[in-house]
Formats: C-alpha cells, structure tokens, sequence
C-alpha cells in the first residue's frame, strides 16, 4: 500500500489490525475472504475519502503494536468482558458479536465493516462536532446513521459509510455526495434504518431515522458497544490474564460437562443390560 496522504482523519501511519475469530459459532461467512473483502473496502472505498488507510492480518490473537478486530459469540462469552475497550498495548479494538448479531437478522460481514470504518474514522472513540442544532454535540460515528444500508465488495456485502460532508452543516442539500451509496441527501440526515448518538444537556442519547429503528434499538443487546465506550470517563485495556482465566474456566466447565454426559450415558447402558438380564 502506497504511504498515505495527510487528511484530517489520518493517523500519520498505516496501522496494522489483527483480525482474530473468538466466536465458538459460525460466523456465516468465510473468515479468510472477509478480511480480504475489507481489505479492498479500505483500500477502493474508505481512504479516497477519509483517507485512513489500514492493513488487515489475520491472526490467533492481540499483536504488539496492532490495533485489533475480535469477533466473539456475545458479551456473555467467557473473557469477553475482559477484552474492555482497548489492546493490552493501549490501541484500538473493534469488537463484532456474532450471536448478538445473527439474533437482530443482520449479517456478520456487514457488522465487522461497520465496526472497521467507524474505528479508523474515529479510533478513539472521543471526536464530536456541533450541528444544525446549536445544543446539542454529534458524536462522529460513520455507519450509524446509514447503518441499514449494504453494497458489495468481492460478492460479500459491507456496510454504508457517510462522508466528511455529512458533518458539515454549510453544506447545501444535494451538493455533494454524503454517503457512499449516495442515498443521503443533506447533512445530519439520518435515514430510516439509522440513527445517531448525541450530547445534549448534559446527557448522552440517540435520535432515529424512524419509530421501528428505535424499537428494534431499545431492544438489542448494547453491551460493549461503541455507543457504551463513548460515555466511558476513561477506556480500559484489554487483560490478558483474566481473558485466560475465564476462558480455561469454561474449557474446564466443558471437560466436566463432557465426562459427567458420559458417565450418564454409561449408566443408561448398564441399566438397561441390567434389565435385560433380570428378564
């Protein structure tokens, strides 16, 4: 990748994501051909406009120096928890829940997308900006608004993006392109399937594209969600002991689970020999 162009949203470098699979059910789709799915999401689609680029490797776990991408079963996942909102160095880490994601009816490629453009646009989840009301702060989140929306990327759909324009509130409507399938028509739109987090009066809350996002919003499960991170006073690193802990607990509780179905199962068979041979 060639050495990126300085823009408002780039880091000064190309950081390296370490993309892992934590998750113990399916993830629906390829992990191999998402990752080079996203890879070419970032390269032809998001640095031309935010110009924050980033390479994808696949990994077992955390690399030194990397931002990361876990994906995991659900926030009740043994050390999920134990994963909080940054790498054990102190970068970003995006997390993608699979069983979360598959019960709302959505797709695993479009929620990793989702969670990759909004971390590279805003790595540590803090930058706001003001709007077209005066009290109250957007938070610079990049899917959320358009979230519902899909477009393919070597036959694998990802996620809809807004583009800088969205956040400029001069803008006219329709003067620009504001999102990368060009279905929002003005700054700050937010449409159906969407929705935006803000600060205002001294509390966080979203406001929705419509009364059916916000009923299906209301009843996900939000835990370790950047939306969450967002209020955090400070953000907390991952801990790769307690990670170690609680899943060597649940390997165990397994292994138990295992040898006690089996002995069970023994037993059936020796109950019923027995039965046979009093008959």
């Amino acid at each position: 990748m060639p050495k990126p162009k300085f823009g408002a949203f780039n880091q000064g470098d190309i950081p390296k994501i370490a993309v892992f699979n934590k998750a113990t059910i399916p993830l629906g789709v390829d992990l191999d051909q998402l990752i080079a799915a996203m890879q070419v999401y970032i390269n032809q689609f998001i640095v031309p406009v935010w110009a924050t680029p980033a390479n994808l490797v696949k990994s077992t776990g955390f690399i030194a120096g990397a931002w990361a991408m876990v994906f995991l079963d659900d926030a009740d996942q043994p050390g999920a928890l134990a994963y909080h909102d940054l790498t054990p160095d102190g970068f970003p880490i995006a997390k993608v829940f699979v069983r979360t994601t598959l019960q709302n009816g959505d797709l695993v490629s479009v929620s990793a997308s989702h969670e990759l453009v909004e971390m590279l646009v805003d790595p540590a989840i803090n930058l706001m900006t003001t709007g077209p009301d005066p009290a109250t702060i957007y938070a610079y989140e990049s899917a959320d608004p358009v979230e519902a929306l899909t477009f393919p990327v070597n036959g694998i759909p990802m996620s809809d993006f807004v583009y800088p324009a969205y956040f400029e509130v001069f803008r006219k409507a329709g003067s620009v392109k504001f999102d990368q399938l060009d279905k929002v028509t003005q700054p700050f739109q937010i449409l159906s399937g969407g929705y935006q987090i803000i600060f205002k009066a001294g509390q966080w809350s979203q406001v929705f594209g419509s009364a059916s996002k916000k009923k299906a919003f209301v009843a996900e499960d939000r835990r370790e969600h950047r939306s969450q991170q967002r209020t955090k006073a400070q953000l907390e690193r991952a801990d790769l002991k307690e990670i170690a802990k609680e899943e060597a607990k649940a390997a165990a509780g397994l292994r138990g689970a295992r040898k006690s179905e089996h002995s069970n199962a023994k037993a059936r068979v020796l109950s019923r020999f027995n039965r046979r041979k009093r008959t």
